[in-house]
Formats: structure tokens, C-alpha cells, sequence
């Protein structure tokens, strides 16, 4: 204890001036590292913390006109893309409008163009009984430079826009000989031989017989005009036809072996695009009839209706220069020759298959003409002859379509028609030996 006090003591005796110097020391260092770190600060912040603080804010509130500017802008691009987007929607809707309109417009190849030129003005159905359709299609406007050559010579030849027309080489030209003599002795003028050789060409400019015949420079379908038979010359006619429909002409197209005995124009209706002769033979055959098929195993639906009718022959009809009737020649055309068909089997499959699906089917009128005036051979030779009343009716044709001695039955026709000849026809059989 003494001990601790003396040291005690020591350090107040001790303590008095130096403690003092040591603070002073202290306090003059505290100053010396203040003016230091003042000038540190002064020399790095010369414009001083408050300045400082001022710049903060100042580029706080920047940055809130900015928020603000860039809130507004994004407005206004929203409401600038709403608007462009209902402009787009608008402009879709038309483009699908337009596109729809086309779509309709190309369906079926030219049906909307043939659909405004058949409807015309739309109408109001009539009273229950009083409304009928229209089957008289428009005529196409005639288009010379299909074939000037042939322009000029239908000018002369055509009545009433309209004429026979045969298709002849050389392999027919006994049956074309009584096929014009017959046409002149009835007073037709409007007609002509479409001469597919020269041989031919000579024998009608030798007998004053209207004619065309190609260029030679033309060998389109030379072989085939010069030396087909019968079947190849009939599938050539349908691209010849065109010519004349193209032109602006109806056409009565004749094979040659068909005797006239009046004159086919004064017995036509000209309400279709193709008024025919029919292979039929009787009201049924030629005009259609409901075949009934049975199928027993069916059982209670074992009977089937069905419609039937005798083709079209492809070998006297009038067609008139109508878009259904042009369609109907490039069908056939095309079809003949993709494929090894009979034309008059594939003029009738066009002219009666209805659309289905895969097939869009032909739009044109027809009208069978009637069998006891457009006689075929059948009708005459099975049926005809031997009935003393239809004996004493004059046809306007008969066509040797159902027999292949056609020369000889030709004559036999003009015999007991034209000669008077009463049994001029009784030495044929009804049907070929």
C-alpha cells in the first residue's frame, strides 16, 4: 500500500508541466490533421458538399420530366400502333375480300363472266306456275382473227349466221357426192365441205360445192385429215368446230352419210347450246325413262331407279356459238387426245355427266331433236318401212349411222324418198349381215 502511494505521489510531482505539454502537443496535431484533411476536401470538392447535394437533386428531378416525357411518348406510340393495327385488320379484311372475289372469279374457269351475261338484272320470281328459266345462252362476240381465210368465205356462205358443215377426205367421196347433190336438189345454200386433201378440194371446186380447205402450210393435222378413217375424222372436227363457233357461226355439223330430204333449218328451236339428233328409236329411248334396276338381295329397297336415255349422235347436231358450246368442243378435243375413246362416247359423257366431287360438270343446254325428223337408220329400217302410216311421213334427214353398207342405203333413201321407188327399201335387212 505504501508503495502505491509513493508512486503515486511521484507521478503528481511528476505530472504537473509535462501533462500540460502533452495536451498541447495533442491539440496541435488534432489542428495540423484538420487543415489538412480540409485542404484534401477543398482540393477534391472545390464547390463544396452543399453544391454537390444541389447537383443530386437536380438530376433527380431530370430524371422525373424524363419518366414523365418517355410516359407520355409511350402513350402516344400505343395509341399510333392501335391505330396502325386497326388500319392492317382493315386492309386483311379487304385483301381476303379481294381474294375471295378472285378465288370466285377463276372457280370454273370464266362461270362468273358467263353467269353476268346469262342473269342480266336480277328478278322477282313470278306466280306459282308463271316462272321459266332462261336455256338460251348468249352468243360470243365474233373474234375474226381466230381465221380470216375462213372469215371472209362464211361471209359469203353463211345465212343468218349459221350453215352445214362436213368434215370430207378422199375415203368418203362417193357419200359426199350424194350427201351436196341432195342438199342442192332441197334448195340448201348455206353449207359447206371442209376439205381435209386436195382430191377433195378439186372434186368441189369442180361442182360448184362451197369449200375451205387449209393452207398447206398448215400440217396441224395433216396425216389424220388425209388418210384417217371414219373415227379419226370425227375426233377432228370438234378442234375444226371451234373455228366456226370463234368466228361468231352456228353450226350444223353433218357427217356425209346423211341424205336431206328438207331443209334442217326450218325445223330447228335454237333455244340451247346443242340441239342433237338421238340414237334412240322410239318416246323411251329417245326422250329418257326411269329404268327400274332390281337387286333382290337388297330385299324392301331391292329396286333402284334409274334415269336412262340413248346417247347424242355426235354426228348431226346444231350447236350455236355460245362459251358453254366452246367449252364443250375443248373438252372432247382434249380428251381425244389424251386418250384412245370413241368421240361420240365422250361428247355425250360430257354433255350429261353432272358435277361431282373431283368433276366440275358442263353448263350447257340441250335439246333432242325429234327422231322421226332426224331419222336414223335403225328408226327407219326396223320400224319405219314397215308401218303403212310412218311410211307416208317425209323426214328432214336420215342419217345411215346404225349400218356400215352406207353408200348403197344412201341410195336406196333417195330412191324410195326422192325417186319414189316404193320398195326401194324393202331389200335391207334391219340390221347388218
Amino acid at each position: 500500500m505504501i508503495g502505491v502511494r509513493r508512486e503515486s505521489g511521484l507521478m503528481k510531482k511528476d505530472g504537473g508541466d509535462g501533462f500540460k505539454s502533452l495536451r498541447g502537443s495533442r491539440i496541435a496535431a488534432a489542428i495540423f490533421v484538420g487543415l489538412l484533411v480540409g485542404c484534401v476536401f477543398a482540393f477534391f470538392y472545390p464547390d463544396g458538399f452543399f453544391v454537390i447535394h444541389h447537383q443530386v437533386a437536380t438530376s433527380d428531378s431530370e430524371v422525373v420530366t424524363s419518366s414523365c416525357e418517355t410516359s407520355e411518348r409511350i402513350n402516344i406510340l400505343k395509341s399510333e400502333f392501335v391505330s396502325a393495327s386497326e388500319k392492317n385488320a382493315e386492309l386483311k379484311r379487304q385483301i381476303r375480300g379481294l381474294t375471295e372475289k378472285l378465288r370466285l372469279a377463276e372457280q370454273g374457269k370464266d362461270n362468273a363472266q358467263k353467269e353476268v351475261l346469262v342473269l342480266g338484272e336480277q328478278q322477282k320470281a313470278g306466280p306459282f306456275g308463271t316462272v321459266k328459266a332462261s336455256r338460251t345462252n348468249p352468243t360470243v362476240i365474233p373474234d375474226e382473227s381466230a381465221n380470216p381465210r375462213l372469215a371472209k368465205i362464211l361471209e359469203k356462205v353463211a345465212v343468218n349466221r349459221e350453215l352445214i358443215v362436213t368434215l370430207a377426205n378422199s375415203n368418203v367421196k362417193d357419200a359426199l357426192e350424194v350427201w351436196y347433190t341432195n342438199i342442192k336438189k332441197v334448195g340448201i345454200s348455206n353449207y359447206l365441205v371442209f376439205a381435209l386433201d386436195k382430191e377433195i378440194a378439186t372434186l368441189c371446186e369442180a361442182n360448184d360445192v362451197p369449200f375451205y380447205r387449209k393452207l398447206e402450210t398448215d400440217t396441224s393435222f395433216d396425216s389424220v385429215a388425209k388418210t384417217g378413217g371414219n373415227h379419226a375424222v370425227s375426233g377432228l372436227k370438234f378442234r375444226i368446230l371451234r373455228e366456226f363457233l370463234q368466228l361468231g357461226y352456228s353450226v350444223l355439223l353433218s357427217d356425209v352419210d346423211i341424205v336431206y330430204l328438207q331443209n334442217p333449218f326450218d325445223y330447228l328451236y335454237r333455244d340451247s347450246d346443242v340441239e342433237s339428233m338421238t340414237d334412240g328409236h322410239d318416246n323411251m329411248t329417245a326422250y329418257g325413262f326411269n329404268d327400274v334396276f332390281d337387286e333382290p338381295a337388297m330385299g324392301w329397297a331391292r329396286y333402284a331407279h334409274t334415269m336412262r336415255i340413248w346417247v347424242y349422235n355426235s354426228g348431226f347436231f346444231y350447236i350455236r356459238p355460245t362459251l358453254p358450246s366452246i367449252e364443250l368442243l375443248d373438252r372432247v378435243a382434249n380428251r381425244l387426245a389424251r386418250e384412245n375413246a370413241w368421240d361420240q362416247a365422250v361428247f355425250n359423257e360430257e354433255l350429261f355427266f353432272p358435277s361431282h366431287p373431283g368433276y366440275e360438270g358442263l353448263h350447257a343446254s340441250r335439246r333432242t331433236m325429234d327422231y322421226y325428223m332426224f331419222m336414223n337408220s335403225k328408226t327407219l329400217f326396223k320400224t319405219v318401212r314397215k308401218d303403212s302410216n310412218l311410211r307416208k311421213l317425209k323426214p328432214v334427214i336420215i342419217h345411215v349411222n346404225y349400218h356400215p353398207d352406207k353408200l348403197e342405203r344412201m341410195k336406196g333413201v333417195v330412191d324410195y324418198y326422192v325417186n319414189g321407188k316404193k320398195d326401194a327399201l324393202d331389200s335391207f335387212p334391219d340390221g347388218s349381215e
